[in-house]
């Protein structure tokens, strides 16, 4: 069956929009994306392992699992150098369990105060995982290299997207239109990587 009419679907392992938006933009057309939110009875996912890889595999297999849908899980966070890569595979959590993006974000200008600019190197890390029902599981990583800004710059994005300086770029995260990140980020770098996978899961479902 042609890519175009697929019926195949995926379960994005997570709750976070602005990581579903990412993600729905590369799919092959066709594929029916489902969320956290359509599985509340779903018991979260405890993230106990020591790397992006370790999180994002367990997620995976797990909603995989439970679901009996091919999952996708996501884990991904930020490295900052003087903080011997803090906050990492913590980064959603980093000014606690509940916190919100605002206050992660000030928590890290705290810590990085009076820091100059030149030690202030940071990179995103993504990890990618793919795990079908049946246990098979595919993996990918993309990383960007940055630096963390002096205060936000940019309303687009989400997370410490507004601040996370590209060089290159001249630009925050949180300034760059979608189609612009997506040719730089962690993600997008993860996800280009495990699109192929993807377009072969779903061309054996169809087959």
């Amino acid at each position: 069956m042609p890519l175009e009419v697929m019926q195949v679907r995926l379960v994005v392992a997570t709750r976070n929009r602005g990581k579903v938006r990412e993600i729905v933009d590369f799919l092959p057309p066709g594929v029916e994306v489902l969320t956290l939110a359509d599985f509340p009875h779903l018991p979260p996912v405890v993230e106990d392992g020591k790397s992006f890889l370790e999180n994002a595999v367990k997620k995976a297999r797990e909603v995989a699992m439970a679901t009996g849908i091919t999952a996708l899980a996501d884990d991904s966070g930020l490295e900052v150098e003087f903080l011997n890569g803090a906050p990492g595979i913590f980064s959603a959590r980093y000014a606690g369990e509940r916190a919100k993006d605002k206050e992660n974000n000030a928590k890290l200008l705290r810590e990085l105060e009076g820091v100059p600019w030149e030690k202030r190197r940071a990179r995103f890390v993504c990890v990618i995982a793919v795990a079908t029902p049946e246990g098979r599981v595919y993996t990918a990583r993309g990383v960007c290299e940055g630096f963390i800004t002096f205060e936000p710059r940019g309303d687009k994005g989400f997370g410490y997207d507004p601040l996370f300086y590209v060089p290159e770029l001249d630009k925050t995260f949180a300034e760059l239109e979608g189609e612009e990140k997506h040719k730089v980020s962690h993600r997008g770098k993860a996800l280009r990587t495990i699109e192929p996978v993807l377009k072969q899961l779903f061309a054996a479902d169809n087959s």
